[in-house]
């Protein structure tokens, strides 16, 4: 497309108002790196909502946890049948175990904190009901000396406030290690709250090449006669021109005219000079390094081997799913003994983990042919208390 409106641009007078940046129209320049806020609600949009790392790795870790079976002992006994393991099954009437446990390890992972509800009190002395609540909306009330002495719940502009003065508290607050803060713990992804920035940049990247038909950015200088600069009305049309006719996959491979003393001269780095491919991939191994999934469970390049695969699945659930979900039990049985009046001990079942399949086996193996050691021995070597007689 002729820019004919340029013609005249050498003849125009020398008094005409003219852009300070007429001589070269630049689209794109080197700036500063501008990180997002770590607050709970940005860091979950953003390294959740909008990252499909950080949204793959929260749900692997709290899938994999909550589909794990919950023990309950007491007196170091293994109770078949007890009222706090019919609440945990369903522990209200919108959730299961699943749902629920998947919802509190969620929390957990996204802002460093999870918080339970114990709602109502049941004829046995259990909470009839058990509700995971949303970080973002709770806010540590603390007393003299300094432990919470409540909790608001605040949910547009209503505000509820739990008294923790009492014996059986009405909230567990679970979190993570933070060691500069003493009231609330600290997420994996405001550790990785840099390589989220990354990598959601680096998808920006790709659809914005894709929205300017895949090329670099560069600029357009004027060579005017004698040194001349462009009016501020030919400056303003030439971008408008520019925008309408030549970006954007409809434009792809559209030819520019350029006339007038018009001149592209390319700018910035391509893609591959960036090393674009193996930044954003870096960024994703961070993202997944901080959540403790193995980047090779989410298909990130490396080496894929079926044996290698089955080792970071069983390194997967030793070092992130399986203390992530004792932590989350031992928390709630302390908690819940303090409700029932009686203590009771809380554990995943590790037998019911497909990937802990093969050491739990030569474990079993081991202990049953230990013959120096009696049966009762054996049963809590393996988790079991002592046989009924």
């Amino acid at each position: 497309m002729a820019f004919n409106w340029l013609r005249a641009a050498a003849t125009a007078p020398e008094s005409r108002k003219t852009s300070a940046v007429g001589a070269a129209i630049a689209y794109s320049g080197p700036g500063r790196a501008a990180w997002s806020p770590r607050d709970t609600v940005s860091l979950t949009r953003n390294g959740f909502g909008r990252n499909v790392i950080g949204f793959r790795c929260v749900r692997m870790v709290a899938e994999a946890a909550a589909s794990l079976p919950v023990i309950l002992s007491e007196d170091g006994r293994r109770m078949a049948t007890h009222p706090l393991l019919k609440l945990l099954g369903r522990p209200n009437p919108g959730q299961t175990r699943g749902a629920f446990l998947e919802t509190v390890y969620g929390h957990l992972l996204l802002s460093g904190d999870a918080y339970v509800e114990a709602a109502g009190v049941m004829a046995s002395g259990t909470p009839a009901e058990l509700y995971a609540l949303r970080p973002d909306r709770m806010k540590v009330v603390p007393g003299a000396d300094g432990w919470p002495e409540a909790y608001e719940y605040q949910v547009g502009g209503r505000k509820v406030r739990f008294d923790m003065t009492a014996e059986a508290q009405p909230i567990l607050h679970i979190k993570s290690f933070h060691p500069l803060d003493d009231h609330y713990g600290m997420s994996p992804l405001e550790a990785a709250g840099s390589s989220v920035d990354i990598h959601n940049a680096a998808g920006g990247w790709s659809k914005a090449l894709l929205d300017n038909a895949a090329r670099p950015s560069g600029a357009i200088v004027y060579r005017g006669a004698e040194g001349g600069t462009m009016s501020e009305e030919q400056y303003q049309r030439l971008v408008d021109e520019l925008e309408e006719n030549h970006q954007g996959a409809r434009n792809a491979g559209r030819p520019m005219l350029l006339e007038g003393g018009l001149d592209w001269k390319p700018m910035g780095f391509s893609p591959s000079d960036m090393e674009f491919l193996e930044t954003k991939t870096a960024a994703a191994r961070d993202i997944a390094i901080a959540f403790g999934v193995p980047p090779m469970l989410l298909g990130l390049p490396g080496d894929a081997t079926y044996a290698n695969y089955q080792e970071a699945n069983r390194a997967f659930y030793r070092q992130t799913v399986v203390p992530l979900a004792q932590k989350v039990l031992t928390g709630m049985a302390g908690w819940l003994s303090a409700q029932v009046g009686e203590v009771v001990d809380l554990s995943p079942d590790l037998d019911a983990a497909p990937a802990l399949a093969a050491e739990r086996e030569a474990l079993w193996r081991r202990v049953a042919g230990a013959d120096f050691l009696t049966e009762d021995e054996k049963r809590a070597m393996l988790g079991f208390g002592p046989a009924v007689r």
